[in-house]
């Protein structure tokens, strides 16, 4: 089994590494700024005595306000692990670097969030629907999904109306 690297030393070594980033460390995890991800992610991966070089997995949540990247790593030859994360604010178009070229099993994590959540990921190379069809509209793990395609047909929309923007 692993063991949690430090969280107050990863953050150390970031922001070290970086000093113009904005780092915060929680109990659990890292906080970081989503513009220079990949950059964060290859010195997390190269970087002796860190070298994080499995992602173990890339998951996003919807909040409403903001979008949450969590990514789950794990260095081999050190046996720990990490946990990066990102707030990722806009519903639009929120956009974050993607990862595939540091840890190619990004890949399909960030095709599926891409498509279930909308999220894109520049740099990413076949950034395209993975489960649903090229013409669904939306994204349907989004908290305001239902209620923006209500022609789609849901059990629980027609029979709960809850307004998802609402705090």
């Amino acid at each position: 089994m692993t063991q949690a690297f430090p969280v107050d030393k990863l953050a150390e070594a970031i922001s070290q590494h970086f000093p113009q980033l904005k780092v915060q460390a929680t109990d659990t995890s890292v906080y970081l700024q989503p513009d220079e991800l990949r950059k964060v992610a290859s010195f997390l991966k190269e970087t002796p005595g860190l070298e994080f070089n499995y992602l173990v997995s890339v998951t996003g949540v919807d909040y409403v306000d903001y979008f949450e990247m969590i990514y789950h790593l794990v260095s081999m030859p050190h046996n720990h692990s990490a946990i990066i994360k990102i707030k990722v604010y806009g519903r639009e178009e929120p956009t974050l670097p993607s990862v595939v070229p540091v840890w190619k099993g990004a890949d399909l994590q960030e095709r599926e969030i891409y498509d279930l959540l909308g999220i894109h990921f520049e740099g990413h190379p076949n950034l395209k629907r993975i489960f649903l069809w090229d013409e669904f509209p939306g994204h349907p793990l989004r908290k305001d999904f239902w209620y923006q395609n209500p022609s789609i047909g849901s059990r629980w929309y027609q029979t709960t109306q809850v307004d998802a923007t609402e705090n």
